[in-house]
């Protein structure tokens, strides 16, 4: 009798604690459209769901009380939202969410190394999104990043068609690449790296410029390209199919794959991409020899993430990349054969792996991270000799060659908030990193080598301090020892933002930077020039480069229901002690020998002007126009027999871009884009059969490159699947460069204007919807 009694009142209670519960439900949504595979969580407990296919979600059994729901996710403003559960009822909560893809609002991590709000952030971070890159056709990083203010990328070689970045009108070497934030853009990959890289493998690329960046150590003076990869972010698919034609001369195919895969509980989930390219060689002015180089491509990887616990996160990255780019003489023979040629072969590995815990209510975290690069390379670089003896001994010693590179990141960081400290609150960061990049090609027949090992090891501390709801003052240091310097150099940091004014926001930076005595993209490559190749060796005597950057700007955003416009004025000053420039030491029996020296002083400065607006999500206007000044205080020679000059070679003094995307449904989606490059001054060596009877300073016209692109999207909501069809062209007033030389002894380095001539493209790509 007594077991019945306990039974029945175990019972009693169990009826009496169901009694105390009830439902939440609704759904989420944006723009119309619903949302699947988000996650709706309740504030200070551990209850989730996940909205289904047509954006729905339901959770039962929720103590009566009164709660707090939130959506955080990538691309949407977060959202929180009060309500009540009651008893055996179902409360109704539907979210709308506003797409961050064009906001002010936008979280980034470049700036601060720590992710916050772009608006609250004492350095400007400008975004390309993944969407962006699909607007501009852009199928690689080195085209994508066009379409960014301060930001100029160019084609430095006729043959082999390496590409450079230029950030505030400093060369590569003064721009640092990091793929996941991790330094693993090597220098060997700095020159053909922006083109392997496809952007079906990126979501968004943050951009810091000027010297302010030096937070990352060594080689972002001139400022920091931070490329991140697809993260999973649902379950989810595309496949497109994109063949270019260049002039009808030449076709260039591309086949790109995304999916993304993540469980019901949103604590696991992988992302995966592969590309393939196939573009043959293009001859503009019909010698025989190309302008654009054959290109074989294929890419693949994966992004994965874990999330054991609510509080620590484990993100795994991989990728690998494999190309072959031939260009010279138009023959089907091996590269030996051609009169003059470049043949590169490349097989790279990439990965990363990220580990962060967080506690004491994610006021504190712990991260530990690795990344590694590794690159085999097998190349030749050669022209053919006139002379028949000389021929013969070519023939007998071809001038291949082998490259070696790899490259390990590992560090730790640690992040603490502070709720009070002295007035207001701060985020102290503090970390340290260790880089190991060690970098061997050869080419025995030229007798040239370069085995370059070099190991930094960096500790850093900042305080992002936020003062006052107006005042952010974000102060910090790096300290490094580079095994090439023979003393720490020490890099402090100091950005100040102010938010007095509504919807503006003042800031101004100071930061000092280095660059090591080390071999730099630009410095791997050899060139064609003279009736030979040109290499580049480093000065016994060269010591590091030094800089003192100056940053100060207004940014000025408006939001209403209907608009977002605003604009930004930035002005920079960057002064360079033991500037680094290439002397022409002369000549032996292959060609040109160029030294790196340290010079006197150089300064660049100048204005970038942005402005912005998007109306309603149907029109967006983006645009950005720098004027700066790049000059060494002492001229410095360039070409032997040429007078020294004062003035940066290949660096315009304005340039800029403008977009404009028009989408009046869902279905359509319109865009135009605008590159501009003004007049700037090149070297031009001069070679028998080239057309060029002496060497010269080349002034260089200025250009525009104008694109148009168009598409279409049929969906097909019950197998959750849509087919967009696409087209336009690229380069529509065929501005690329009319004179090139001709013949086996061309200048490879006289080449300038757009990366391509006009191209006709069209595509198609299946995705889910």
């Amino acid at each position: 009798m007594k077991q019945i009694s306990t039974l029945i009142l175990v019972l009693l209670c169990t009826l009496q604690l169901s009694a105390q519960t009830g439902s939440l439900a609704g759904a989420v949504s944006s723009k119309q459209k619903t949302i699947s595979d988000i996650s709706v969580s309740i504030l200070k407990t551990s209850y989730s769901k996940v909205t289904d296919s047509v954006g729905n979600y339901e959770m039962d059994n929720l103590p009566i009380g009164n709660y707090q729901a939130v959506i955080s996710s990538d691309g949407y403003k977060k959202n929180i939202k009060p309500f009540t559960i009651k008893e055996n009822q179902t409360t109704t909560l539907d979210f709308d969410l506003i797409s961050e893809l064009h906001s002010i609002e936008q979280v980034v991590i470049t700036g601060t190394r720590t992710p916050k709000r772009k608006t609250n952030s004492a350095v400007i971070v400008n975004l390309i999104n993944s969407k962006t890159l699909d607007q501009v056709v852009a199928t690689t990083l080195s085209e994508g990043l066009k379409y960014q203010p301060g930001l100029r990328v160019e084609t430095d070689c006729q043959t082999c068609n390496y590409t450079q970045l230029r950030i505030n009108g400093l060369q590569g070497g003064y721009s640092q690449i990091l793929i996941n934030s991790r330094p693993i853009f090597s220098p060997l990959m700095g020159l053909y790296g922006m083109e392997q890289i496809p952007t079906n493998m990126i979501d968004r690329i943050e951009v810091v410029r000027g010297g302010v960046s030096a937070l990352y150590g060594s080689s972002a003076i001139g400022g920091t390209v931070n490329v991140i990869t697809k993260i999973p972010d649902g379950n989810n698919y595309s496949f497109t199919n994109t063949l270019q034609s260049i002039k009808g001369k030449t076709t260039d195919n591309i086949i790109t794959g995304n999916a993304s895969f993540v469980n019901e509980d949103r604590n696991m989930g992988v992302s995966l991409f592969v590309n393939n390219r196939n573009r043959g060689q293009y001859d503009a002015n019909g010698d025989n020899y190309s302008e654009l180089p054959e290109l074989k491509d294929n890419t693949f990887g994966a992004n994965f993430f874990f999330k054991p616990a609510m509080n620590q996160k484990l993100e795994l990255s991989l990728s690998s990349i494999n190309e072959y780019r031939f260009g010279g003489e138009i023959v089907d023979k091996p590269a030996y054969l051609a009169k003059q040629s470049e043949e590169r072969t490349h097989n790279i590995l990439m990965g990363s792996a990220d580990y962060t815990i967080g506690f004491n209510d994610n006021k504190n975290s712990l991260s530990f991270f690795y990344g590694g690069q590794k690159t085999d390379r097998k190349h030749y670089t050669g022209i053919n000799p006139d002379d028949p003896d000389e021929l013969a001994a070519f023939f007998a010693n071809p001038p291949y060659g082998t490259s070696d590179v790899i490259t390990h990141q590992g560090g730790v960081q640690f992040n603490n908030k502070f709720e009070k400290f002295i007035v207001g609150s701060s985020v102290l960061t503090a970390g340290a990193e260790y880089v190991y990049d060690k970098v061997f090609d050869e080419i025995p027949t030229y007798r040239y080598e370069i085995d370059q090992t070099t190991k930094n090891f960096g500790a850093y501390v900042q305080n992002d301090w936020d003062i006052t709801p107006t005042l952010n003052f974000l102060t910090g240091f790096r300290l490094d020892k580079h095994n090439l310097v023979n003393h720490a150099i020490f890099s402090p940091r100091i950005s100040l933002l102010y938010k007095g004014l509504a919807n503006t926001q003042f800031r101004a930076g100071w930061g000092t930077g280095f660059r090591a005595p080390q071999a730099f993209d630009t410095d791997l490559h050899i060139a064609f020039a003279g009736g030979g190749v040109s290499r580049i060796s480093l000065s016994p005597n060269l010591k590091e480069e030094r800089s003192n950057s100056f940053t100060g700007s207004v940014n000025y955003d408006k939001a209403t229901e209907h608009f977002i416009a605003g604009f930004t004025v930035e002005g920079f000053y960057t002064r360079l002690k033991d500037a680094f420039f290439q002397f022409p030491l002369g000549k032996d029996e292959f060609g040109d020998i160029f030294e790196k020296r340290n010079g006197d002083e150089a300064v660049v400065k100048g204005i970038t002007i942005e402005a912005r607006a998007n109306f309603d999500y149907v029109v967006q206007l983006d645009g950005g126009f720098t004027f700066q000044k790049s000059q060494f205080k002492t001229p410095v020679s360039n070409v032997e027999g040429l007078e020294p000059r004062r003035e940066f070679l290949r660096t315009p003094n304005n340039y800029g871009y403008a977009t404009i995307t028009y989408n009046p449904n869902k279905n359509w989606n319109i865009s135009a884009n605008g590159v501009f490059t003004g007049k700037m001054v090149l070297a031009h060596v001069a070679a028998e059969g080239t057309g060029q009877d002496v060497d010269e300073y080349f002034n260089a016209k200025s250009f525009t490159d104008l694109g148009f692109r168009a598409g279409h999207t049929f969906n097909f909501p019950k197998i959750k699947s849509g087919i967009e069809i696409f087209g336009g062209m690229k380069n529509i007033f065929d501005s690329y460069q009319k004179t090139f030389d001709t013949g086996k002894n061309r200048d490879s380095n006289f080449i300038y204007g757009p990366n391509m001539p006009r191209t006709l493209f069209l595509g198609i790509r299946i995705k889910s919807i």
